[in-house]
């Protein structure tokens, strides 16, 4: 008896057009990468039983894709570009067009078999994309505030007090129409007051998590931490031993749970302790601090599995 491979989708994913394929059948079609060119894809797709659609995250390009493909309740996986592209190099494929890619891309998901990532609500949409803005902001306000020190005429620092103004009337008004959208989303206020009562995590970290990571509480706690870029990689062959790192994940989610791993080193009872002890048996404070991130994230994971909010003995 032979197993036969299951037909999986592949997208490659540009400005302009939609390449897709499938595998193992090598059907080919190209679509326009906008309103009607997904509706003519959806069409397209009906002719197929398949398992799953694959593609590249790429940014502001895939988004729309992505909402077509979440409301017509298709299976898909968004896939890091630098795994997708070491699986075409593995496979011996060096040429990249967007039909090769798109080819690949199904071949990827027939043979790897990628999880199916969960689509994100309207309201987690508007959230992620104002918690990019205000991180954009907060980059500008650092950059103006460098300025500004180095500045000496008087014009010039008047319009760079301006800015910053500006920029801290524009933060305040997102963090309020951030407010607004978790309150008005049942969902997400009630994994918000879950995530915020862990000590250590304020309300710029929770708007983060949930934007960042809307499949918190359906994962087991590897991964949670891999999917954060939190899980220490091994490096191992032979006798020899090197020292465990940590790689890839989403690394805004990572940046955005460090200023909560210190404050929860100082007001988090448990974490302290576990702080404590990694220090006491010789541990480098920043990996003890990154042990403390991969905590938080893990414990909000296991909270909003359980529907439950932080007690001191949950760790």
């Amino acid at each position: 008896m032979t197993d036969t491979i299951a037909q999986n989708v592949g997208i490659d994913i540009s400005k302009a057009h939609l390449d897709v394929a499938t595998f193992p059948d090598g059907e080919y079609c190209q679509f326009s990468n906008d309103n009607q060119g997904h509706k003519e894809l959806g069409k397209w797709l009906l002719r197929f039983d398949f398992d799953r659609v694959v593609f590249e995250a790429t940014g502001p390009y895939h988004r729309k894709l992505e909402q077509f493909l979440n409301a017509q309740q298709l299976v898909y996986a968004k896939v890091n570009p630098r795994q997708a592209r070491r699986f075409a190099e593995a496979t011996g494929k060096l040429v990249k067009t967007d039909r090769v890619d798109a080819l690949m891309l199904a071949r990827f998901g027939a043979l790897l078999q990628p999880s199916e990532t969960i689509g994100k609500t309207q309201s987690i949409e508007e959230l992620s994309e104002l918690v990019v803005a205000r991180r954009a902001l907060i980059k500008d306000r650092t950059a103006a505030r460098n300025r500004l020190q180095c500045l000496t005429s008087s014009l010039l620092k008047q319009q760079v007090d301006l800015r910053l103004q500006q920029i801290k009337q524009d933060i305040k008004t997102i963090d309020l129409t951030c407010e607004k959208i978790i309150k008005s989303d049942d969902t997400l206020l009630g994994k918000a007051q879950i995530i915020s009562s862990i000590p250590g995590i304020g309300p710029i970290a929770t708007k983060t998590m949930l934007a960042e990571m809307p499949e918190l509480g359906s994962m087991d706690k590897r991964q949670t931490a891999s999917l954060a870029g939190l899980a220490p990689i091994t490096r191992q062959s032979g006798k020899w031993s090197g020292k465990s790192y940590i790689r890839g994940g989403r690394a805004n989610l990572r940046h955005a749970l460090y200023m909560p791993a210190l404050v929860a080193i100082n007001h988090n009872k448990e974490l302290k302790i576990v702080y404590q002890k990694m220090i006491a048996a010789g541990k480098p404070p920043k990996l003890a601090i990154t042990a403390i991130m991969r905590r938080l994230i893990i414990i909000a994971n296991a909270l909003l599995r359980d529907q439950r909010k932080w007690t001191e003995n949950i760790t």
